[in-house]
């Protein structure tokens, strides 16, 4: 733990206020309001039917992704499968988040010819300049693929709203 980290979570203690995560939410909704007003009414028939097995559900009982060994296809099973309709096929839309490549935990930044993350990307959204370094492009469909796939965790998702 960094020093700022170790800091700020002390901060956070004492003020008694404790920075809220947002969840990454499968593509398929429109209202993030009805997370918390209708799946804690369902038996999260969106995970069971995932192909992928990356739909899990929180505590509070509402669905977020996990890329932790696999990612999203878009294949709609989720949304059909959502009876409160808070995932609905005409909701559908690019995953709210940000994917970035650390590159200072990167082989392929660090001189080592890797393809990890570039093999398993179906939208063709990492480009490799001079055989080396890895960039995320605009193609990026912040499918996931990639996450599981790279030896280093140097690729990581952030949700945004």
């Amino acid at each position: 733990m960094q020093r700022r980290e170790l800091f700020s979570s002390l901060a956070s203690s004492v003020s008694g206020k404790k920075k809220q995560e947002i969840l990454l939410r499968p593509p398929y909704f429109g209202d993030e309001s009805l997370f918390h007003n209708e799946c804690n009414k369902c038996d999260g028939a969106c995970a069971t039917v995932c192909e992928e097995e990356i739909i899990k559900i929180a505590d509070d009982r509402t669905p977020y992704l996990n890329f932790s060994y696999s990612g999203c296809t878009y294949c709609d099973e989720c949304a059909i499968a959502c009876k409160p309709n808070v995932l609905r096929v005409e909701d559908k839309k690019m995953i709210a988040s940000i994917v970035t490549i650390d590159k200072k935990s990167c082989l392929s930044w660090d001189h080592t010819l890797c393809f990890s993350c570039k093999d398993p990307c179906l939208d063709n959204a990492i480009d490799f300049k001079a055989m080396f370094m890895p960039v995320i492009n605009d193609k990026c469909t912040a499918c996931g693929f990639c996450i599981s796939r790279c030896p280093t965790n140097a690729i990581s998702v952030k949700a945004i709203q």
